[in-house]
């Protein structure tokens, strides 16, 4: 779930979370640096499992794979909420507005993953990266195309190098598949959709909801999608599952591993959003593509050029000028 992370832009300007001030202390720091370092972790890992298994292993079935992390997800974050005593009262039943607005969410939500995991079958991890940080470009598109919002001049040329860096990238991409770069970006704009629909459809007081209340909302919707695709695209996925349990009982746990890693990535993030600041969860969040990069390449060992990572690195610059052009808009 790449990714899954729903990994949608990282917010920039909102207030820092409630317990931001109490990371000031030494066990404070302490207990950031170990949510930050299991965000990481579950990003980066659940990442590397998917192209492990889609690509190396040959499970080449994604629509099953992303059914799995949205069972997992619906499973977990359901137990999550009812051992979270805080949110006894986020946990009363949505209105049928509220719902039906959810559902588109999770619609969105649901292909956005399907295609970025499709897109893991094709592409190497540090391109599918790359590709995967223009999130910003089509945020500001599809704002602007769906709800009329307009950024100030300089927002919208620090999206240049953002978009400059990826073209570069791809004419310095020796593994470049065209069907995988097309699922690339239709998974990045689907995430920047549902950032933008969520501002829209969930935007008062009373109908906003949390990153994992939505996402214990969105999971089932998922599933509900998933298991008529899966039946329909993928008919032979489920057998060929139970033939590769039993060749070989390590798939299991890397199934059931992925799966709960890919909820972990929603869950983690939602922590270590609540525990920095905006700008910390930033430049996080921008090391965090930059090391998943170089961990794929040591472990996978797929060929980059020097105009490939300058391409990425562009790229990257891009994403934290058009941060900076945001701040200094508000």
């Amino acid at each position: 779930m790449r990714q899954q992370e729903d990994r949608a832009l990282l917010p920039t300007t909102a207030a820092a979370g409630p317990d931001a001030a109490a990371a000031s202390g030494p066990s404070g720091r302490l207990r950031t640096a170990g949510l930050v370092a299991a965000w990481y972790a579950s990003n980066i890992g659940v990442l590397l499992l998917n192209k492990y298994l889609l690509s190396v292993y040959g499970f080449r079935y994604p629509v099953f794979l992303t059914a799995c992390h949205m069972s997992a997800s619906a499973l977990l974050s359901s137990v999550f909420a009812a051992a979270t005593t805080s949110s006894s009262a986020s946990r009363r039943p949505l209105s049928r507005g509220q719902a039906a607005r959810v559902a588109v969410l999770g619609a969105v939500f649901c292909g956005s993953v399907v295609a970025g995991n499709v897109s893991l079958r094709y592409l190497p991890v540090s391109f599918n990266q790359a590709v995967g940080a223009t999130t910003p470009f089509f945020t500001a598109l599809i704002a602007y195309a769906v709800a009329g919002r307009r950024e100030a001049r300089a927002t919208y040329a620090a999206l240049l190098p953002v978009v400059a860096g990826v073209v570069i990238a791809t004419g310095g991409e020796p593994s470049f598949h065209l069907f995988g770069f097309i699922m690339c970006v239709g998974a990045t704009a689907g995430r920047a959709l549902k950032t933008v629909l969520q501002g829209i459809l969930l935007s008062s007081e009373e109908e906003k909801l949390n990153s994992m209340d939505l996402l214990r909302y969105m999971a089932p919707v998922a599933v509900v999608l998933l298991v008529p695709a899966t039946l329909t695209m993928e008919p032979d996925a489920l057998g060929a599952a139970a033939a590769l349990a039993r060749e070989d009982p390590s798939f299991v746990w890397l199934l059931l591993g992925n799966s709960s890693l890919a909820y972990l990535v929603n869950l983690t993030n939602f922590l270590v959003t609540k525990h920095t600041s905006p700008l910390t969860l930033q430049v996080l969040g921008n090391a965090k593509g930059a090391v998943a990069v170089v961990v794929s390449i040591l472990i996978f060992k797929n060929p980059v050029t020097v105009m490939g990572m300058l391409g990425y690195g562009v790229t990257i610059a891009g994403v934290v000028l058009y941060g900076e052009a945001k701040k200094r808009s508000k």
